[in-house]
């Protein structure tokens, strides 16, 4: 559990808060197949064509575009790397089958070119909005209440140590994905039988000969899996990425909702040093408690490209979110409203913002229409911010009229 060698205490801690603590929120960059279990029936719309705008003329303006740290230049790439998405034999085969009908791949693709056009030849933010609301239509997430609540998470790409080869400093392998994977009989194994307790077994079992590299911290390995990327800086000074190659046919488990199932930690009143605390008292609940989540991510060596979500285009700080994609349309133009955090002063503030964005990926812990994933960048302060991410707002598609 030493995150000193990468994070200073505080960004370890708000970390492991958001990923251990009573949240049941744990989420992630990665491409992974989303269960089929407890979601929206087929027949229920996730999303309600809106007929009538909120009347707060302000409601949806997006500031960031123009503001003193604007990122005009990030929303236009991540237009741009939906629109190629677009073009795939696999989004014309999804959308052929897509469960709101109106809500084509030909006018997603329409609704982000004229988009773009907007946000490039818009002076302002106001001027964006205004030409937004009369051209463009919203279709707002029902969320978990019927009423369009969202719970908002963040997600990052965290930086590590690691090592190309086994030490005594370097023991905890993350993995490739095997080749004969598609071949493994189900229900596949779970993380206990192919890491062991402890999670240096692998060598007894299917992991044998499937290391890619070696981290110091076990929670490390496990949060990258989490995390579904990361960075990985050598000591020679050189720096690879692994991002999401596969996972194992199981659900995702809550590390946080085991310990308060247990009793060992109260939700009430649960502070970020009382899950610190436990682990430190108790360094042998790893051994127990990891386990408890069976799902086990692989990785491949992506040689320092990009995070990328489940549409296989580059994900965009700020720009780029995850959701169901068994409910919501992939790749198209959507706006968040949520507070989120801002670091002012070297202090973390949470501000209402609203925010277009591109629907480009999903996640183990990401299901329903309540539930979106907003995905902040690469380090340190991304990781200080995406830890302290849950929030509620709400979540609506835009498409041109028609």
């Amino acid at each position: 559990m030493q995150y000193k060698h990468q994070l200073p205490n505080k960004l370890a801690k708000l970390i492991l808060t958001t990923y251990l603590c009573c949240l049941p929120l744990l989420a992630c960059n990665n491409q992974q197949q989303v269960s089929q279990k407890n979601q929206t029936s087929p027949s229920a719309e996730p999303l309600s064509l809106q007929t009538s705008l909120p009347q707060a003329q302000n409601y949806f303006l997006d500031n960031q575009i123009w503001g003193e740290a604007g990122d005009k230049q990030n929303l236009l790439k991540a237009i741009d790397y939906s629109l190629s998405y677009l073009q795939t034999p696999d989004a014309k085969a999804t959308y052929q089958k897509y469960i709101i009908p109106e809500i084509t791949r030909e006018r997603v693709e329409k609704s982000l070119k004229r988009f773009r056009e907007l946000v490039i030849n818009s002076q302002n933010a106001q001027e964006l909005q205004a030409n937004v609301n009369q051209e463009f239509v919203f279709y707002k997430s029902i969320g978990s209440d019927n009423q369009g609540t969202i719970l908002f998470t963040g997600y990052y790409k965290p930086i590590y140590l690691a090592s190309r080869q086994p030490t005594a400093e370097y023991r905890y392998p993350i993995y490739r994905l095997p080749d004969n994977f598609q071949t493994w009989d189900k229900p596949h194994p779970t993380r206990l039988e192919l890491e062991g307790a402890d999670a240096l077994q692998n060598a007894k079992g299917k992991l044998k000969g499937l290391e890619l590299f070696w981290l110091k911290s076990r929670m490390d390995a496990f949060i990258a899996q989490v995390q579904g990327s990361a960075v990985l800086k050598f000591s020679n000074g050189t720096t690879t990425t692994i991002g999401y190659a596969g996972n194992t046919d199981h659900d995702y488990v809550s590390l946080g909702k085991e310990l308060i199932k247990d009793g060992k930690l109260s939700e009430k009143g649960i502070t970020l040093e009382k899950v610190i605390n436990y682990f430190e008292k108790n360094p042998q609940s790893q051994d127990i408690y990891l386990p408890r989540n069976p799902r086990f991510i692989f990785f491949k060596d992506t040689k320092n490209a990009p995070a990328s979500g489940s549409l296989g285009v580059p994900l965009t700080p700020e720009r780029s979110i995850a959701t169901d994609k068994s409910l919501m349309p992939p790749g198209a133009l959507a706006i968040i409203r949520a507070p989120f955090p801002f670091i002012n002063q070297n202090k973390i503030e949470q501000r209402l913002v609203s925010r277009y964005v591109l629907d480009q990926d999903t996640g183990g812990a990401i299901k329903t229409p309540a539930r979106v994933d907003y995905y902040i960048g690469v380090g340190k302060q991304a990781g200080e911010r995406a830890g302290v991410i849950v929030n509620k707002g709400e979540l609506y598609y835009l498409l041109l009229k028609e």
